[in-house]
């Protein structure tokens, strides 16, 4: 915008009161002043902004459009302010967030409504991305904190800058529907991993490699020497436990969040003779910045509500 805003509010104020003088007063400035600046609009526009006569002044065509523009420009300063006196007066925070879609669902999720409701001058943002990738956020500066399910010593192996807080241990497991599960236990008597020929005719749903679920998994099923010879790939953890309800596989998912699908039957876990180590869900976030204020309630009210 090349002219002054104030050209434009002294404009506007000639427009409403009709009278040079009158909107000079308004604006404790001289007349003269008031004058000069809307000559000075009216050259820079090329065009006539008010009709001139003895009673006063009108507003041309060229001037009703562009009156028309400067009150929704002057209106829209004048909300920004008012949101941002209530954002000083409220201390208003914003607070963002990464997190994976799987943790979003299952933690999260459960308690953001009332945690917005108890702390409604807290803004929320969430980040849905990879525990990776919300590591690297923290590094950047890009989220505030982030929720993560990688043990202590993992977070402080891959950056020591990042402070990590764990809050719950979780469990991977192997499930099944049991319809699937079922020509299995009829085929090989006994425990089906110590079966060979098990793994080789059984489909695993496996999240991708990249994901750390995945790598924890491959981890635990590199030191007992057990290898997957059919692999279903998929890039979240709800279509790994739907695919096993539908009878598609053994999923390797988190136990915690198919707890009431075994309880009802729709899914079996699988033994394959060592669980997978436990590993833990926390919050992290940089060193090198406080905890803020934002920060710190959510994860005192996280504490509360498990």
């Amino acid at each position: 915008m090349e002219q002054n805003l104030n050209l434009y509010q002294i404009f506007y104020e000639v427009a409403g009161c009709r009278n040079f003088s009158v909107a000079a007063q308004k604006l404790y400035i001289s007349q003269p002043a008031v004058s000069k600046s809307i000559a000075r609009l009216e050259e820079s526009l090329n065009t006539t902004l008010f009709y001139r006569s003895s009673r006063g002044v009108t507003l041309t065509p060229e001037g009703e459009l562009l009156c028309k523009h400067v009150e929704q420009a002057l209106f829209s300063l004048k909300s920004g302010e008012e949101q941002i006196r209530a954002s000083l007066s409220q201390k208003i925070s914003h607070l963002s967030i990464g997190i994976s879609a799987t943790l979003c669902k299952y933690i999260l999720l459960p308690l953001l409504k009332s945690f917005i409701a108890d702390n409604p001058n807290i803004k929320i943002t969430i980040c849905c991305q990879s525990t990776f990738d919300t590591i690297s956020s923290l590094q950047n500066g890009t989220i505030d904190i982030g929720l993560v399910g990688i043990s202590a010593q993992k977070v402080s192996e891959n950056n020591r800058a990042i402070t990590y807080l764990p809050l719950k241990n979780i469990e991977d497991i192997f499930v099944a529907s049991e319809g699937y599960l079922a020509p299995f236990y009829n085929k090989y008597k006994g425990e089906l991993h110590e079966n060979e020929e098990f793994f080789h005719e059984a489909s695993f749903i496996m999240l991708d490699k990249e994901n750390i679920s995945r790598k924890h998994a491959d981890t635990f099923l590199a030191a007992h020497q057990l290898t997957l010879y059919q692999i279903i790939e998929v890039n979240n953890m709800d279509l790994s436990i739907e695919f096993a309800k539908a009878g598609l596989g053994i999923a390797c998912v988190i136990g915690n969040f198919v707890e009431k699908d075994i309880q009802q039957g729709n899914l079996r876990e699988l033994k394959l003779g060592h669980k997978i180590p436990k590993r833990q869900i926390g919050f992290a976030y940089t060193s090198k910045t406080p905890l803020s204020e934002a920060m710190n309630t959510l994860i005192q009210y996280y504490q509360a509500w498990r």
